[in-house]
């Protein structure tokens, strides 16, 4: 292994590899299929398990899928390659994986590599969706994998999350919470009302239904433990791209994303956060190198059947504060304003809880409800108030993981470097001792609007003259608002001593007899 510095093993031993992935229309999974068809282009083939969607059949998906921008690199270098992308109707969700009877025996027959990415990512999920996709859905892939004839690896894609109750996460593996296939039972027999009540019960302190779920889901593939050659990744925060496929490529608004937008758009002016904890981001081109790694690694020894855990993070002296990442994303949205804000981006982290609710109530929900009040009057649609119900969901759910500190052991990963060439730890680098992360940022911030929210550079003079304006209107109401303040206290000063002395008197005359009444009893 890594005898030649030269050449790449790893895109030798992904030579003629039939490829199954599931996911692979996610943001995760679209930087996995990219990065195997361009780097590993000896690939035989990558068979995509893709659902009907919105009435759209999985041919038609294909085509749209092989347009996408992230292939443009690809189109341009080697075309052929995208013909290697074969899709297989199919659906994690269903049983049977809803999937023909001859595309199974083919996948049976000709699979080597298995890529699991299909996951419910979202955090409020209802437990019995949560369990079907993500639990469930992984049992159906199981179901079939173990029938594959010529398996080399099964790679599934958790997350360093799924033990958010232990401070310090081993790359090993953990029993889960319940068992998984009883839980699934439980939730397929039991209505909704029932389920609700009991969930906070079984997650026991696991912050949502995703996390809960990936633990289940972690110990039901451990079980095949000696059947087939297994490895799980477990990733932290997956944020926008490093170098590959283009600086700051980024899709989706979940996580960290979501909350950069809103606090661009001026509608997230607090957040409660530990400054001081280390931000757990992990660029998406970062993990997919790493999970090919991975299975690559896995693979070598295929006939030992035990199961790798690769936890898929950075050491602690390699990552940003939440405090250094909040006030950088600041300056540089200031640089590159967004075209369209409600008001002024000018909001904080808190560390204090209480600090932060104030600051939610008068800095979120007062002006929501003043600006759909007159909306009203203006016979126009209110939506800013569901907005802010939406955030404050979001703020809450993402608040968890800014406010605790886990240490996640990742010598196994780091070990992963040792086996690979030169070449290899040039083409499928995870190593981020040389990242800027201040150059990161901002070509995240900058891929947000072009990716994202479709705002070109030429758009940038119109967006800044637009956040001139909301200055200057943040500070005018700012006056205003304290103006009006000390107006009202120094006209009514008397009135509030007046009352004031009142209430100190009252109480003071309550306790006088209170104190007698024990005394005389």
């Amino acid at each position: 292994m890594g005898e030649n510095p030269s050449e790449s093993n790893i895109a030798n031993w992904y030579r003629d590899q039939i490829i199954f992935i599931t996911g692979a229309t996610g943001f995760m999974g679209k930087v996995l299929v990219e990065k195997l068809l361009r780097d590993c282009p000896e690939v035989k083939t990558c068979y995509l398990l893709m659902r009907t969607k919105r009435g759209i059949e999985p041919e038609q998906r294909r085509d749209d899928y092989i347009n996408h921008m992230i292939f443009d690199r690809i189109r341009e270098s080697n075309p052929k390659q995208l013909e290697k992308i074969v899709v297989i109707k199919g659906d994690v969700s269903v049983d049977g994986l809803g999937m023909s009877e001859n595309d199974r025996k083919l996948l049976i027959e000709k699979t080597t590599i298995v890529f699991h990415c299909a996951a419910n990512v979202r955090f409020d999920q209802e437990l019995t969706g949560a369990v079907n996709m993500n639990t469930l859905g992984t049992n159906r892939v199981l179901q079939l994998v173990i029938e594959m004839k010529q398996l080399k690896v099964f790679a599934h894609v958790s997350t360093a999350y799924c033990q958010c109750n232990e401070e310090v996460l081993e790359e090993r593996a953990y029993a889960a919470p319940n068992d998984p296939l009883a839980i699934a039972t439980l939730c397929k027999h039991l209505d909704n009302d029932i389920l609700e009540y009991l969930t906070p019960k079984l997650l026991n302190g696991l912050p949502n239904t995703y996390a809960y779920t990936k633990a289940l889901t972690e110990d039901l593939v451990n079980s095949y433990c000696g059947k087939i050659p297994i490895v799980i990744a477990r990733p932290s925060i997956v944020t926008a791209a490093w170098k590959e496929p283009y600086p700051g490529w980024v899709e989706g608004m979940n996580g960290p994303t979501g909350l950069m937008v809103g606090a661009a758009r001026g509608v997230v002016r607090s957040m409660h956060c530990n400054p001081d904890y280390p931000a757990d981001i992990l660029p998406v081109d970062v993990c997919m190198n790493a999970i090919i790694t991975a299975a690559w690694e896995r693979g070598l020894k295929y006939e030992n059947k035990d199961v790798d855990f690769r936890n898929i993070t950075l050491a602690h002296d390699k990552q940003m504060t939440w405090g250094l990442a909040v006030e950088k994303g600041r300056e540089f949205f200031y640089e590159n304003p967004l075209c369209f804000s409600l008001w002024y981006p000018d909001g904080s982290i808190k560390s204090n809880y209480w600090h932060h609710m104030f600051c939610v109530i008068f800095f979120h929900y007062l002006p929501a409800y003043l600006i759909d009040f007159l909306l009203v009057l203006m016979r126009r649609k209110p939506f800013l108030v569901g907005i802010q119900r939406r955030i404050s969901q979001g703020l809450k759910v993402l608040q968890y993981y800014t406010t605790k500190n886990w240490t996640f052991k990742n010598e196994k990963f780091l070990r992963m470097k040792d086996n690979m060439s030169e070449k290899d730890k040039e083409i499928f680098y995870f190593s981020v001792e040389d990242v800027d992360w201040n150059a990161y940022i901002g070509h995240y911030i900058l891929g947000a609007r072009h990716y994202l929210l479709k705002e070109k550079p030429e758009t940038l003079p119109k967006a800044r003259t637009l956040l001139r304006r909301l200055y200057l209107l943040d500070r005018l109401v700012s006056v205003l608002f304290y103006g009006l303040t000390f107006w009202l206290i120094y006209s009514y000063w008397s009135n509030i001593i007046f009352s004031f002395e009142n209430v100190l008197d009252k109480s003071a005359g309550l306790l006088y007899k209170r104190f007698n009444k024990n005394y005389s009893e």
